[in-house]
């Protein structure tokens, strides 16, 4: 508030319950909520555009958080210097500089910072990759943000690539899908259209969800076969020749 006071800058406060539901962790319960906070107050005062402050420490941190948990493109391709979310415009302009060189920046000028308490919560993964990993990576390869950040560039082209398949193959096999024409597809091409059909109605498989939905697929060939397989927090059903797809 003292720093919005002394820039004569406008503040606003929003209070959102972030609490976490079954199946969800409190990491993404907590950027769900923010983000809709975010926008909704952004929008409320004619405002389209939002910067954010994340650099390049935790787009490491996004990177190393995504290949433990086994994550596909999407995941490490890590964070985008813009997105769109909720009617808003999203820019991250600091995803090439270390959080150390902006905290140095502050210093220099006078300007103190607000540090999270729940930063140095190591029962977290991310802040046990802040304070365990990172360290040893900028010993052993002191300039692992650039790199990183270039594998998740290289990643996060090709799974543009894959978007543009996938939006090709669901014209074909529309939405939602029409299992036959499901079938028509290559395994690793009916995965792909699936999560782009799944993503619209934000839900998220896991592999081992998307191997039984895909076994499912190929074995349906009479009018009786049934389709009912949990996803996410949904589940994916067969309703005559097509999917569906109901998120709870």
């Amino acid at each position: 508030m003292r720093l919005c006071d002394s820039l004569q800058l406008p503040l606003w406060v929003v209070n959102v319950d972030a609490r976490h539901q079954s199946g969800q962790s409190p990491e993404d319960a907590a950027r769900q909520a923010r983000y809709q906070a975010l926008s909704e107050c952004a929008l409320a005062h004619g405002l389209t555009h939002i910067a954010l402050a994340q650099h390049a420490d935790d787009q490491v941190e996004t990177l190393l958080l995504a290949l433990s948990r086994g994550a596909g493109l999407p995941g490490l391709a890590a964070m985008p210097a813009q997105f769109e979310r909720l009617g808003v415009t999203y820019h991250r302009p600091w995803l090439q500089v270390p959080g150390q060189a902006l905290r140095d920046a502050l210093v220099r000028v006078g300007q103190t910072w607000v540090q999270d308490p729940t930063n140095e919560d190591t029962q977290f993964t991310r802040n046990r990759i802040r304070a365990e990993v990172l360290p040893v990576l900028d010993k052993a390869f002191p300039s692992f943000r650039q790199t990183f950040a270039r594998s998740a560039a290289h990643a996060a082209q090709a799974q543009t690539l894959l978007q543009e398949l996938a939006e090709q193959d669901a014209q074909q096999v529309g939405l939602p899908p029409n299992i036959q024409q499901l079938q028509q597809l290559s395994p690793a091409r009916q995965t792909n259209v699936l999560r782009h059909w799944l993503a619209q109605a934000h839900m998220q498989a896991s592999a081992a969800q998307m191997q039984a939905l895909l076994v499912q697929v190929q074995a349906c060939t009479t009018r009786g076969h049934r389709i009912d397989i949990k996803v996410g927090r949904g589940f994916v059903r067969r309703d005559g020749a097509v999917l569906r797809c109901y998120n709870l």
